[in-house]
């Protein structure tokens, strides 16, 4: 007997659908109500009355105000909540500090409220939803789930409870995907990643998967084991397996090494969610970029990242952005952060409706003789390569190398192949020369014998999950930047160099 639960989907489906419409399409109107009623709930916490939001009536009034901080800046207020006072950044106590990696200050506890949580989900579950919408397809819905997480073991702060934001989630997971959800909680709850990895592959492996999602770096991981512990293709091993979920990183350099252990193409639905907030997810398989989540409880600000260290950088709202810029993203939400830099930088790709892709982050880039490289160009240009020479990347990581031993600097290249290129100098050429045409400040300095092409360092099979593992983060949401403005990752993966 067929099941219920893929029609009912659909209709759900075609409701959510016709919800997103509405304020997508009323894009500026939908952000100014946010505006307000954030700026109206927050007026008497004390953020609010250290800035007096009393007086805010505008955006330039926000901006006269507020002034733009990261976790840093934000820190004082931060830490009067983690001590359990209520009231400061938003009204009373928040429900979970969702706990992160600090790159300068050790752990960050960002705060998730009543108002805030549930939009962590919807936005998740509307991902999926909006799929169903445009494909038709909603059988997988009758199958197993997966999704590769933290451990959802929660601690307790000052009477708050703290977690991993993937942890926290794994709490929200509603009653009709409890059956079809994967792993077990016991295995979940596994904190060594390979460990953990090990016990999912056991568990899963003669069910029925059909959605399998997580960050691209440990899935692949458990795609791996799967097929060496069955020899084969994980698409064979999971024949109805038709829909990969992902976010955190960007696809695309995944993309054939995917491929290749699936055995077959499946459709994928890219996430942009973090701790700050769910930000945006695909909404069109077709089309480039994620929906911006314009009535989730966050306004949102955008500063030209070109500008963004200047003494007074412009702030812009939707209303002013362009397609193919490279902003800064800065977010006032339901949780209490206020012109919060969460360190993103994102790229429009279209306004009507407004979606983007995330470009890179403001700290990672590499500019050491002024090139202005980002994620985003890297990225580009290391598919477009690989894809002439017909070779597939497991991971990579670039940096400059200011002193080399001889010549002029470079820009070093840290690849781990899954197929290596049969001529690694051929494939070297192209990545630089799609890194001139992209970056016009790169092509310069190459051109003006400031710095000498880039070079491949070639990394030995699994040893960026070896690297990770020796600093203590493998697994879980844990990832490695794609650019570095120093030699602090690049010294280290050289014990991992491939020798031949």
């Amino acid at each position: 007997m067929l099941s219920l639960k893929p029609k009912l989907a659909k209709l759900f489906a075609k409701n959510v659908r016709k919800s997103i419409l509405r304020w997508s399409n009323r894009p500026i109107e939908t952000q100014d109500k946010v505006f307000h009623k954030l700026i109206k709930l927050a007026a008497e916490t004390q953020f609010g009355k250290d800035h007096d939001f009393e007086s805010i009536k505008t955006h330039q009034d926000f901006i006269e105000r507020v002034p733009v901080r990261d976790y840093e800046a934000l820190k004082p207020y931060v830490e009067r909540v983690v001590a359990g006072e209520e009231n400061i950044l938003w009204k009373g106590k928040p429900l979970y500090f969702a706990k992160t990696s600090g790159t300068t200050s050790g752990a960050k506890y960002i705060p998730l409220t009543k108002e805030s949580m549930p939009t962590h989900v919807e936005a998740a579950r509307n991902a999926i939803l909006m799929y169903i919408a445009e494909t038709g397809n909603s059988s997988f819905v009758d199958g197993k789930m997966i999704f590769l997480q933290g451990s959802p073991v929660l601690e307790e702060k000052n009477g708050v409870q703290l977690g991993r934001l993937s942890g926290i989630v794994a709490h929200y997971v509603p009653k009709y995907l409890q059956k079809n959800r994967m792993p077990s909680w016991e295995t979940n709850c596994i904190e060594d990643w390979e460990t953990k990895v090990e016990a999912v592959v056991e568990e899963t492996l003669r069910e029925d998967m059909t959605v399998i999602s997580g960050i691209p770096s440990w899935v692949q991981m458990y795609f791996e084991k799967i097929q060496s512990k069955t020899g084969e293709k994980v698409g064979d091993v999971f024949k109805n397996f038709n829909l990969f979920i992902f976010g955190g990183v960007n696809y695309e350099p995944y993309r054939a090494k995917f491929e290749n252990l699936i055995g077959r193409q499946v459709d994928s639905i890219e996430l942009y969610p973090a701790s700050e907030g769910f930000f945006a997810f695909q909404d069109k398989q077709n089309e480039n970029g994620m929906l911006l989540q314009l009535n989730s409880g966050i306004f949102y600000e955008f500063i030209e990242a070109d500008t963004f260290f200047d003494a007074n950088p412009k702030r812009l709202t939707i209303e002013s952005v362009e397609v193919g810029v490279n902003y800064v993203m800065i977010i006032s939400t339901n949780a209490g952060l206020w012109a919060y830099n969460i360190g993103d930088t994102v790229e429009f790709t279209s306004t009507k409706p407004y979606r983007v892709i995330v470009s890179g982050r403001i700290k990672h880039f590499i500019s050491a003789f002024g090139e202005h490289v980002i994620g985003k160009e890297v990225e580009q240009a290391l598919q477009k390569a690989t894809s002439i020479v017909k070779a597939s990347i497991s991971e990579f990581t670039v940096a400059p190398q200011i002193n080399p031993e001889s010549g002029l600097p470079f820009h070093e290249w840290f690849i781990e192949f899954e197929v290596e290129p049969e001529d690694i100098s051929t494939l070297v050429k192209h990545i630089d020369a799609s890194m001139q045409q992209q970056n016009s400040y790169y092509y310069d300095l190459i051109t003006g014998n400031v710095l000498q092409p880039l070079k491949v360092t070639t990394i030995k099979k699994n040893g960026f999950q070896d690297y990770m593992k020796s600093i203590g983060k493998l697994g879980g949401q844990n990832k490695i930047p794609r650019l570095s403005n120093d030699r602090k990752i690049a010294d280290a993966l050289y014990a991992q160099k491939l020798t031949k």
